[in-house]
């Protein structure tokens, strides 16, 4: 019983990190779109302001997902990182370079290191999601049982390429709904029309990428295409279609507050669809989740953790979200540091 509660928990751990950090990838989708220097400049400056407060955070849900199967599900860990080593190494220096680059193009005074950290989180952005997805779809597949040596077999299969492709333009797809929600917060309205633009071919996108990998995990991954099409996964495949409808029916009607909620709500209904999918496996066909479960008092103890974590963490990020929605975490300009300095001439004003 602490197994399945443990094993839904790390699929919502999952869920969230494709949302919050799934935006924040697919911002660095768009800036590597933009064009060059001039053409991008403002798309850019928009996504530099937008990113700037909860970038880092987002990866507590990593962090997350990792540590609770690790503890929770020993075999899951080892079978899906002794057979999927190279896209997850792969992704993990995405990760590293994504941040440098972000962190380090705003400082440099020269143009050619500020392109060269911009094109290293750009691209980043774009390979770090593919491989993630590439490693989702070995999982989803029944590719990587357990003691499955290290091979291209395991991820380079059309499942785990179509899976890439889809965390891609899912990132795409949120990045553009938020940016364009950033866009009016921050009085561009220029920028308004350019991201949702964005956001409607992205959501169509996302469509056609669906139908596609219902067609082909018929073949390729036939216990996952029968769970996203009946019972609970259908219902979930339902949902994020709605979602889907929805939010391009909101970007329409210039609807930013709203757009964001059912943007989220496609990515994290398809997320959960999956996983409902696979029920009761970890890695369909070969792990179930009673199979690949940890020591019992381990299982405990992550419990613990998780309720801990739910406590206090949760409510902690879930406000700096609303500050950062709510425009309470822009840098100060210049004018505004000028205008809080204590006056000179006023020593009364420095104590």
């Amino acid at each position: 019983m602490i197994a399945d509660v443990i094993a839904v928990v790390l699929l919502l751990a999952v869920a969230a990190y494709a949302c919050a950090g799934g935006t924040d990838y697919g911002a660095g989708f768009w800036d590597l779109t933009a064009g060059g220097a001039r053409r991008g400049a403002r798309p850019r400056w928009l996504i530099d302001h937008a990113m700037a407060p909860v970038w880092e955070v987002n990866n507590v849900w990593l962090v997350f997902v990792f540590v609770i199967m690790w503890t929770g599900f020993p075999a899951l860990f080892q079978t899906v990182f002794s057979a999927m080593w190279l896209p997850l190494a792969l992704a993990a220096i995405g990760l590293v370079l994504r941040g440098a680059g972000f962190a380090l193009r705003k400082p440099i005074r020269r143009i050619a290191g500020r392109r060269l950290y911009g094109a290293v989180f750009a691209l980043s952005s774009l390979l770090t999601p593919f491989f993630l997805g590439a490693a989702v779809g070995g999982i989803a597949s029944g590719r990587a049982v357990p003691g499955t040596e290290a091979s291209a077999h395991a991820w380079a299969n059309p499942t785990s390429i179509l899976f890439g492709l889809i965390a891609i333009v899912a990132t795409a797809f949120l990045g553009a709904v938020f940016l364009a929600g950033d866009a009016a917060r921050y009085g561009a309205p220029d920028l308004v029309g350019y991201f949702r633009r964005r956001a409607l071919g992205s959501v169509v996108a996302l469509a056609v990428l669906a139908a596609v990998m219902l067609t082909v995990t018929r073949s390729d991954a036939p216990h996952v295409w029968h769970g996203l099409t009946h019972g609970v996964g259908l219902g979930l495949v339902i949902l994020a279609g709605v979602c889907s409808l929805a939010t391009g029916w909101l970007l329409l009607r210039r609807s930013g507050v709203w757009s964001r909620v059912t943007a989220v709500g496609v990515v994290a209904a398809a997320v959960i669809a999956w996983g409902a999918a696979q029920r009761p496996y970890l890695i369909p066909t070969s792990l179930t989740v009673a199979e690949g479960a940890g020591d019992p008092g381990s299982l405990r103890w992550t419990g613990l953790v998780t309720l801990v974590a739910v406590v206090l963490v949760c409510p902690a990020v879930a406000f700096l979200y609303w500050l950062d929605t709510h425009g309470e975490l822009e840098p100060l300009s210049d004018t505004d540091l000028r205008r809080t300095e204590p006056a000179r001439d006023d020593p009364t004003e420095l104590n």
